[in-house]
């Protein structure tokens, strides 16, 4: 009987990786392409823009919270920079970048200082500044998109460093840098014990409002770094860019494992998470299944992933 228990409580908490491996093997076996070099250079390209939001987006989620609004940072932020990237306007690359992570720094203290500071539901905060901030973006292009973006910054998103795409390179350097900080350090310790019960750590001595209110910087800065890597791919700083971005990152977050009652997960899980929606996307792009069908594909996933969470954690307790 403990030996049943035991196998069913491993496929409960392993079953969306099984689903992946079998949806690997399936893909392998039903199509020519998905194992050509060139479609799986595209899966790690298509990879990196969720990968990157997703990596700031664990942190919030860990700590309790969530940020609906990152879509829109990652368009302000793209036109930000592009806007001091082109043929025209062009300064050196890095300052460009910097300009651009500091609109996500800003817009996440803000996050971080309406949820954390005056006790806002994150999901109304957040929604609140998704709107508020894709208008500032709108304002601040005046509607129309940011184009002649110089040859430096689009190798953001299209160049290679030898036979590996510059984005994937810079998805792998911020998921370590996220991973170590997370699994590391004292900070990544807290943020855990915030999600796990935010009361206990209050009582314990935590800055609780300082710490939740950091998981939104991180966020911020990673939602920027996510709409340079979108802009440059496409050549284009566009103010509508990133839309539904948020529910990827989301999306690829709890599919991982990383549960949304806070708590638990990391930043291997959310990477396993963003592979398996990209791969589950790609792979439908193969098969020839239309757009509309992929959308219920991919809410019918997030619903089981959900549930599968919320199982473990009536489980736990």
């Amino acid at each position: 009987m403990n030996k049943q228990a035991s196998v069913k409580n491993f496929l409960s908490r392993n079953i969306i990786y099984i689903a992946f491996i079998i949806m690997l093997i399936g893909l392998a076996v039903g199509t020519d392409s998905f194992l050509k070099g060139t479609n799986l250079i595209n899966v790690l390209r298509q990879a990196t823009v969720v990968g990157v939001l997703s990596m700031g987006m664990t942190y919030v989620i860990i700590a309790g919270g969530i940020d609906l609004s990152v879509g829109s940072t990652m368009a302000l932020a793209s036109c930000v920079a592009a806007a001091y990237a082109t043929a025209t306007t062009a300064i050196p690359l890095p300052f460009a970048i910097l300009l651009g992570c500091v609109v996500g720094v800003i817009v996440g203290a803000i996050n971080g200082i309406v949820v954390s500071y005056l006790g806002v539901v994150p999901f109304i905060a957040t929604l609140g500044m998704q709107y508020a901030v894709r208008g500032v973006a709108l304002v601040y292009t005046g509607g129309r998109p940011i184009n002649a973006l110089t040859e430096a910054y689009t190798n953001i998103g299209k160049g290679y460093l030898g036979p590996i795409p510059v984005p994937v390179v810079i998805f792998a350097l911020i998921a370590l840098i996220a991973w170590f900080v997370l699994s590391q350090t004292q900070f990544g310790r807290y943020i855990y014990a915030i999600g796990g019960n935010e009361q206990a750590a209050l009582v314990s001595g935590l800055r609780v409002k300082f710490l939740k209110f950091m998981t939104y910087v991180i966020n911020g800065v990673t939602a920027a770094l996510a709409g340079i890597i979108l802009s440059a791919r496409v050549a284009v700083g566009s103010p509508t860019a990133g839309e539904s971005y948020d529910l990827l990152a989301i999306t690829a977050v709890v599919v991982g494992g990383t549960s949304n009652a806070g708590g638990t997960g990391g930043i291997v899980p959310s990477i396993i998470g963003v592979f398996i929606v990209t791969v589950l996307n790609n792979g439908m792009d193969l098969l020839g299944v239309s757009g509309y069908y992929q959308k219920i594909v991919t809410g019918v996933v997030v619903l089981l992933a959900v549930i599968i969470d919320r199982n473990n954690v009536n489980r736990n307790h």
